[in-house]
């Protein structure tokens, strides 16, 4: 509640933020410079973000890519800003190798790997700063990615996903990779909130229903 962060694990890429890498902590450590302020966190299984109170993205760890956001490709063991983004964010997801800022108001900006287009840039450019997701300006009021893909929550109810389909995860009713946002088919006005795994992504319903999409090889 004071708005710090402490982190725990795999450390190989310097994910944890306490300025080591390849040291395992067993018990949480202190994220370094992260002492306060810090009103969201996400994490993939190789780099962390948060979101700072005046509005401004931090990320640590794996660079693969250019998954920080801070304009290279180098790991980094504490936390650095991200290009750009010095304020106006309400939240962030980050993926297996990219990560995605949600703006106040209601654009989404990613950036980091783009090998399945999960930039949505309309490109398959890596990008090392964030990038504009191609007709999300405004409107989105919630995010989450996948392995290589991305998903968008609308102020409608509906939800666009774009990036790797190869198994459905996009709900557009193909398996065709798709580099800007389509439409999920028939969720156009009644979900409430989403999340995506590797390879697949499921919505809440305002009836309290889930629907969900996607690779389904153990029944996900």
């Amino acid at each position: 509640n004071s708005g710090a962060v402490k982190c725990w694990g795999e450390n190989s890429f310097g994910q944890l933020g306490d300025g080591t890498s390849g040291i395992i902590r067993r018990t949480p450590v202190d994220v370094i410079g992260l002492n306060s302020g810090v009103t969201a966190i996400a994490v993939s299984g190789i780099h962390t973000c948060a979101v700072i109170s005046n509005s401004s993205v931090k990320c640590w760890g794996s660079n693969f890519r250019g998954g920080l956001g801070d304009g290279t490709t180098t790991d980094r063991s504490t936390p650095v800003d991200v290009v750009g983004l010095s304020s106006g964010v309400t939240s962030i997801a980050v993926g297996g190798f990219h990560t995605c800022a949600l703006s106040t108001s209601g654009g989404v900006k990613c950036w980091g790997s783009n090998t399945t287009g999960q930039l949505g840039d309309g490109t398959k450019i890596d990008r090392y700063t964030p990038v504009d997701v191609a007709g999300l300006n405004s409107g989105v009021i919630a995010l989450t990615t996948g392995l290589g893909h991305t998903c968008a929550l609308m102020n409608s109810g509906g939800i666009k996903c774009w990036g790797d389909n190869s198994s459905g995860e996009l709900g557009d009713g193909t398996t065709t990779q798709r580099l800007t946002p389509v439409n999920v088919v028939g969720l156009s006005g009644d979900v409430t909130a989403i999340m995506t795994s590797i390879y697949h992504s499921c919505a809440l319903t305002s009836s309290g229903g889930v629907k969900c999409w996607g690779r389904n090889d153990q029944g996900q």
